[in-house]
């Protein structure tokens, strides 16, 4: 049979699938959480990466370029560190940003042989559409939830984090006790 040629829906095909051991056993995969993180991130990621594919960007620019209009200034060894990808990697992103416009990058102020980033006009207004995208898809949501689910999606969130990062993280976003108040 033609694998191309037949059609599945694919939804189907996992709520036929035979039931798994509840995830309140001990050890138990939690499949439904890890499922809907996936097709959660993916639609997230979708709203941008719509907008990033007409500009010849993927994702990986995407988190670059969030991460230095976010942070003005921040080092290559500070920008590594949040991303957790190899210098390597993170070069031929960097070099397509700053080619193109969106990013440069500076000799540091304390230590000439550092390079500190920073997004340019164009850079900057990228990041912000991008960012008001995405938010868009929050406002929606939390306007749909009830009173607190920002501040327990903030929570929840952040307990996801390892623990040795948290502390790092919840400063660097300004996730805290009241930073989830507001629906």
């Amino acid at each position: 049979m033609n694998l191309i040629a037949r059609k599945r829906d694919v939804s189907q095909n996992f709520a036929d699938r035979p039931p798994t051991a509840a995830a309140t056993e001990p050890g138990a995969p939690m499949f439904e959480l890890i499922e809907l993180m996936f097709f959660a991130y993916r639609d997230f990621v979708g709203d941008a990466d719509h907008l990033l594919v007409t500009l010849g960007f993927g994702r990986a620019h995407h988190r670059v370029l969030h991460f230095v209009a976010r942070c003005p200034g921040l080092t290559i060894a500070e920008l590594l560190d949040i991303l957790k990808i190899t210098k390597q990697s993170l070069n031929r992103v960097l070099k397509e940003l700053i080619g193109r416009g969106y990013v440069a990058a500076r000799p540091g102020r304390k230590d000439r042989r550092q390079r500190q980033l920073f997004p340019s006009a164009r850079g900057e207004a990228l990041a912000l559409d991008i960012a008001i995208l995405q938010s868009q898809r929050f406002v929606r949501v939390f306007g749909e939830r009830p009173e607190g689910a920002r501040a327990q999606a903030i929570d929840f969130l952040l307990a996801l984090v390892d623990a040795d990062g948290r502390d790092k993280v919840a400063a660097m976003t300004g996730a805290g006790p009241a930073a989830g108040q507001q629906r």
